[in-house]
């Protein structure tokens, strides 16, 4: 049996042969790879599409859910491997056992208290699908929200594909007819792009974000705890025991809160601390130094000592979610059947304030007609 590892790999190995030959190489649709992904239970099916680079990285995104399924990228010995953590088919991201591997999440990533929100003077109830604490609130779009959706392919060239979902009013309790784009690209710079645009025919809220489990070792039985994190972020938000942001903005100086320098993760996640209490070890929200909504700021930068690779997260958004795998406990089953344990993968999703719809002094998650919503995240890949 060819397992995705190796499918992956001879990916990479035809890229860089492919460039050895000629330069000025161009695909055309018949060169370009699609894969059936499975199908839905109700008889629907998806498919998985590879983008390329010039250096031989790889990024598989998949139809359903708009989700970056793999991301091959080299390290300092220019050993490539996958460095997220995933499923091999979308029966997987369709179980309840998916915690978002990859997806673009929406209408609202991260959470909303008691599924609640009034817009315009109308409350609208939302599902309440988590209970951090048992205290129900509403998170990442609700029941089936658009991790669980089939997109619809409106662009693929090979190293870019945009996808597109229509979320009709009242979908999931929210208001609007909403019509989302994604575009991943992948950069003969080794930067791979998650672009998010959004239009609505009526006022909603909405917090688009892009959610990818990274193990920059490329093995994804180790820990991430070893894992060096810097966050350009010297404000966090403390939670209830909900994980709902009480609405400070409080100083991470002298806390285990910290990464404005380069710290290991594991250094102070076991620290008696109320936020780590409070999420289990890291599952908050940075508000970022340098916010940049009309370009580009560096929020994050990762690395893995034994391997060299590096990654740096730039985005235009205010904060960013910093979370540790806390919940990954090896009962479920990813890609070639390896079991994922404990904090051996993290995300870091660029966004805007959780439950910002509810709290005034937050920046604001309000789209009207006429608008246009735009989410921009950088993952650029570098060895050391």
């Amino acid at each position: 049996m060819i397992t995705r590892t190796l499918l992956i790999a001879s990916a990479a190995a035809l890229v860089l042969s492919s460039c050895q030959k000629s330069e000025t190489t161009t695909s055309t649709p018949e060169d370009i790879p699609v894969e059936n992904f499975g199908k839905l239970p109700d008889g629907r099916e998806t498919k998985l599409y590879t983008l390329t680079n010039s250096s031989g990285m790889t990024a598989e995104v998949a139809d359903f859910g708009a989700t970056l399924v793999s991301l091959t990228a080299p390290d300092k010995e220019g050993k490539f491997a996958d460095i997220t953590h995933g499923f091999d088919s979308v029966e997987g991201y369709n179980s309840d056992q998916n915690p978002y591997f990859g997806a673009s999440v929406g209408r609202f990533g991260n959470r909303i208290a008691d599924g609640k929100f009034t817009l315009d003077g109308k409350e609208y109830q939302l599902a309440t699908n988590n209970d951090p604490g048992g205290i129900p609130c509403h998170l990442h779009g609700g029941d089936v929200g658009f991790n669980k959706r089939l997109w619809t392919v409106k662009d693929y060239t090979g190293s870019a594909i945009t996808l597109e979902y229509v979320s009709e009013d009242g979908e999931e309790g929210y208001p609007g007819t909403l019509t989302s784009q994604v575009t991943y690209t992948l950069t003969d710079d080794n930067e791979l792009i998650w672009e998010a645009t959004a239009t609505t025919d009526a006022p909603t809220v909405l917090n688009l974000v892009h959610h990818s489990y990274w193990n920059l070792s490329g093995d994804p039985s180790t820990s991430i705890n070893d894992h060096i994190l810097t966050l350009n972020a010297d404000k966090y938000l403390p939670t209830t025991a909900g994980l709902i942001p009480t609405g400070e903005l409080a100083p991470v100086e002298g806390t285990p809160m910290d990464f404005t320098k380069p710290t290991a993760i594991g250094e102070r996640v076991d620290a008696e601390f109320e936020a780590l209490e409070l999420g289990l070890g890291y599952d908050h929200c940075w508000v970022l130094t340098e916010p940049a909504p009309d370009g580009l700021a560096l929020a994050a930068t990762l690395s893995d000592p034994k391997s060299g690779r590096v990654m740096e997260v730039h985005s235009n958004q205010p904060a960013i979610q910093f979370y540790g795998g806390n919940f990954l406990d090896g009962t479920v089953a990813g890609k070639d059947g390896v079991a994922y344990k404990h904090r051996t993968a993290l995300c870091l999703e660029t966004e805007n304030f959780p439950d910002a719809p509810n709290q005034p002094e937050f920046p604001s998650a309000v789209l009207k007609p006429g608008e246009t919503y735009t989410h921009k995240m950088v993952h650029r890949f570098l060895t050391e």
